[in-house]
């Protein structure tokens, strides 16, 4: 016998232990507690519910269509984003290459730009905190509640 044939040997065996292994089964994953039927059937009353309410904007006097698009007022109460952005705008002094953007959480920021055609580059010369930090609104907690695909 020689050395090829011991080392086709080998080889063969090695590679017929490795596939003679039975697979290991794998165990589905619960990190979770599915809902009910009832939990859904409840969950979505509630979403339609929260939708049915009427939400007047206390800005402009009109009612708020899409609640996740509202902002909260000083007081707390949603406002459209809009009439928040018309406000500030008016507010604020602006020269001819600023503007106001929202730059998340709440906050604002009267940017600038050197060319006003290039969006990507600005500099943030005053930021605006518009809503509380703390004291997010009833209606947003609510509204995440029900929303939220995470439990």
């Amino acid at each position: 016998m020689g050395r090829r044939d011991r080392n086709n040997r080998r080889n063969n065996r090695q590679k017929s232990s490795w596939s003679s292994r039975p697979e290991p089964k794998q165990q589905p994953r619960s990190h979770f507690n599915p809902e009910t039927p009832a939990d859904i059937a409840a969950r979505e009353s509630a979403i339609r519910d929260f939708k049915a309410r009427e939400t007047i904007c206390p800005a402009c006097g009109k009612p708020i269509e899409d609640l996740s698009s509202a902002i909260a007022d000083k007081s707390g109460a949603p406002t459209h984003f809009d009439c928040v952005l018309q406000k500030l705008s008016a507010s604020e002094s602006l020269a001819a290459n600023q503007n106001i953007a929202y730059i998340g959480q709440g906050r604002f920021a009267v940017i600038s730009r050197e060319n006003p055609s290039d969006i990507k580059h600005f500099k943030i010369e005053k930021i605006i905190e518009w809503e509380d930090r703390n004291n997010p609104g009833a209606w947003r907690g609510e509204m995440a509640e029900l929303f939220s695909k995470v439990k």
